[in-house]
């Protein structure tokens, strides 16, 4: 099916929408090259350049694989691979994680695409994919500042791999080409900078007794979603630390321990 075409006084850069330059798809442990292969492909069908994955499947130059890529090869070529899930986010402001599970509070494609460019406040998204068997675990998708499920038919509720990559860059594209005011840019925390942030409240809130030593993380989680959910600028993430650290040197003291140990 053939995408409406802009008309010669619009672009998707100037329409106030999420730029495709903006957008990085990221495949956590995908099994198979097959696979990637093809989402490259439909990456590319719809203006998304920018691809990263974690811990990639072997045999990426399989000729057969590649074929899947085709026209697409410079997306497959060109990806980026990252150690981990945060590491891979990192510089995003908006971390979307796709689920399969139809979770309270999920986001559909469709509301990613109208919403993520003022959340986003002119930052980058990552949309991030799961393992084709299993989909992302909990603690990645505690990593994520939303969660997207599309409403599939419950007859045959599970999407491949790329055709879920296809939806969603499909509905990106979609927001893109009907965009028409573009809302100001906010210097938006990254995604790295909001989880160095929830670092220094784990210190801290363990320094005053608040978290349990031993099972500190379901805390951490919500702290994680609270700030992803304020959207913070960069400037309120470093005030966040500074509070945190004095609070960290005032429970060491309180404690009776050397405020730098």
């Amino acid at each position: 099916m053939a995408s409406p075409a802009l008309s010669p006084h619009q672009s998707i850069i100037d329409s106030g929408v999420m730029d495709p330059s903006r957008v990085e798809i990221v495949l956590v442990r995908p099994w198979r090259p097959a696979n990637v292969a093809s989402a490259c492909r439909a990456m590319k069908n719809m203006g998304l350049q920018r691809l990263c994955i974690v811990e990639p499947p072997a045999d990426l130059q399989d000729k057969s694989a590649r074929a899947l890529a085709y026209g697409a090869w410079d997306v497959l070529d060109g990806a980026r691979v990252a150690p981990s899930l945060a590491d891979a986010v990192s510089e995003s402001t908006v971390v979307a994680g796709t689920t399969g599970r139809d979770v309270e509070g999920a986001w559909t494609p469709r509301r990613l695409a109208a919403e993520v460019e003022e959340r986003a406040g002119g930052g980058g998204l990552s949309v991030v994919f799961g393992p084709e068997a299993t989909g992302l675990t909990s603690a990645e998708l505690a990593l994520c500042h939303v969660q997207v499920h599309a409403p599939t038919h419950s007859d045959h509720a599970s999407l491949n791999l790329a055709q879920a990559v296809l939806l969603v860059s499909y509905e990106l594209r979609l927001g893109a080409l009907g965009g028409e005011t573009r809302p100001p840019r906010v210097d938006r925390a990254s995604a790295g900078e909001i989880e160095q942030a929830i670092q220094d409240l784990r210190g801290a809130l363990l320094d005053v007794g608040y978290l349990d030593p031993f099972n500190p993380d379901h805390i951490l989680a919500e702290l994680r979603g609270l700030l992803a959910r304020a959207r913070p600028t960069r400037r309120e993430v470093t005030l966040v630390r500074g509070v945190a650290r004095q609070v960290s040197w005032a429970g060491r003291i309180a404690r009776g321990r050397s405020p730098a140990s």
